[in-house]
């Protein structure tokens, strides 16, 4: 019987502590690839990686979809189709309030994507 410790998910991802050493360090283990993975490809679009930034920088800690529509020269649905996909992803929740939806990043997962990228370059170089 194997003794393998069990897959990580977003849960497990948001709650703070590193999921496992920077990709400069060692191997990432599949497992903890495959839960990455969806949150990566998210960000892998332009508009999406764009969204994220708004939302994450968002000084009230969160945003109305109305601020994000127009910053786009896309109509509304694809707006809502990219975020979307960074909520499936769980990039960011979702709590719609009246016609609005309002968007927060999720710093747990954001935490654990930037700390599996760290390469330990000092920020000077």
């Amino acid at each position: 019987m194997s003794k393998q410790t069990p897959a990580p998910s977003l849960t497990d991802l948001n709650a703070g502590m590193p999921c496992c050493a920077p990709i400069s360090e060692q191997r990432i283990p599949a497992e903890t690839a495959a839960v990455l993975a969806p949150a990566f490809k998210a960000l892998g679009d332009p508009v999406r990686l764009q969204l994220m930034s708004m939302i994450a920088s968002a000084s009230a800690g969160e945003i109305c979809v109305c601020d994000l529509t127009p910053a786009f020269e896309l109509s509304g649905p694809t707006i809502s189709h990219h975020l979307k996909t960074l909520r499936e992803a769980g990039l960011v929740d979702a709590e719609r309030r009246g016609t609005w939806v309002y968007y927060r990043a999720r710093p747990g997962i954001m935490r654990q994507l930037a700390s599996l990228l760290d390469v330990g370059i000092p920020a000077s170089v």
